[in-house]
């Protein structure tokens, strides 16, 4: 094997000390056209793609997230800074949760906090999100510390030329897991929302695979 965990590990500690996000006053003042919407997540969020060519967002996408409220139309074909900030919770979000899932979480929001005169802004609320997020940052890392040294201690036994690919193997087994779980809460969690109608669950559930097919 010529997999290097050790250094494959403290690249990924290192690059969590570069996770960013878009901060409110790096959003123009004014309304966006589309081309403008997606040229500037793409400037914006380049650091979180997987592959150089992948697509952050896109119109279609833009389009469909309309199409399936998540995110309210635009006034005269251009997206305020509220529009953008719901964007870029749909850009989070979409990497976890069902179409249905983002709908009923950012449904509260958009009626709550969208174009409103409430004391306290949307803008108010991504901003404290995502402070808390920031934070979060260390204990992360430390996680990852421990569940990669539990890895190394697996699979003593096993041919020594296949050691190391099955560490890496558990060491991404429990990360996943760990994801698994905190969605599993997540999904709970969103079932208790108000306005929830668990009698049309079934129901919702038919489309989803559907209207996931059209948010892509």
């Amino acid at each position: 094997m010529t997999i290097d965990s050790q250094n494959l590990l403290e690249s990924i500690l290192q690059s969590l000390d570069r996770v960013s996000y878009i901060r409110p006053e790096e959003i123009p003042g004014i309304d966006l056209y589309m081309d403008q919407v997606t040229t500037f997540m793409d400037s914006h969020l380049s650091a979180s793609r997987r592959y150089e060519d992948d697509k952050i967002l896109t119109k279609t996408m833009i389009n469909n997230y309309a199409k399936n409220r998540l995110l309210p139309p635009p006034e005269k074909k251009k997206y305020s800074r509220e529009h953008m900030l719901l964007l870029i919770f749909i850009y989070y979000f979409k990497s976890l949760l069902s179409i249905n899932d983002i709908q009923s979480l950012l449904s509260p929001l958009t009626e709550r906090y969208f174009h409103t005169e409430r004391p306290l802004s949307l803008e108010q609320v991504y901003s404290e999100v995502f402070s808390l997020e920031k934070s979060q940052i260390e204990a992360m890392k430390e996680d990852l510390r421990q569940k990669y040294s539990a890895s190394e201690n697996t699979f003593s036994e096993a041919p020594e030329e296949e050691q190391e690919f099955l560490r890496l193997f558990s060491f991404i087994c429990m990360l996943s897991f760990d994801v698994y779980l905190k969605k599993q809460v997540i999904e709970k969690l969103i079932d208790q929302l108000p306005g929830q109608d668990r009698d049309k669950h079934s129901e919702k559930k038919h489309k989803e695979k559907e209207k996931e097919k059209d948010a892509e």
